[in-house]
């Protein structure tokens, strides 16, 4: 497993932005604006992580989400996740169902599965690599609660 990223939902993009890079020095290293969905992802890594990343390295990075539509975050709504990459989502998920932790959104797409720490903290599990074919129980498997 590999360490990704730590998500947190910003109200205000540009504010934020000027905090993290302005003030402490991150750098940014990668955004996705998704119309559709009506979000940013601004990645950004620590100042002497920025070049590591630069050459393709992998750092871990802080993942800034700007929700189009929402303007205010009360209690723990600003922080998302914490993200790991697996070599093997489906036999993961099926070891931590195993031990009796529930897969909140299952890897019906053979990439993205999300689980909760016993203090209710969601960690996103991605699929290294490409995403593996859709297979049962996972492709039927419905969300169970929140993520």
């Amino acid at each position: 497993m590999h360490y990704l990223h730590t998500m947190v939902r910003v109200s205000n993009i540009e504010q934020s932005l000027d905090f993290f890079c302005n003030k402490l020095g991150m750098v940014e290293t990668r955004r996705i604006e998704n119309e559709k969905g009506r979000f940013t992802l601004v990645f950004l890594a620590a100042d002497e992580d920025a070049a590591r990343a630069a050459d393709g390295t992998r750092v871990p990075l802080l993942e800034l989400t700007h929700n189009w539509d929402e303007h205010e975050y009360t209690g723990d709504r600003n922080f998302g996740h914490l993200a790991y990459r697996v070599k093997d989502i489906y036999a993961l998920c099926q070891k931590l169902m195993d031990a009796g932790i529930t897969i909140n959104r299952p890897p019906r797409d053979g990439h993205m599965a999300f689980i909760k720490t016993p203090d209710d903290i969601s960690i996103e599990l991605l699929q290294e690599g490409e995403s593996k074919p859709p297979q049962e129980p996972w492709a039927s498997m419905p969300n169970t609660g929140t993520w």
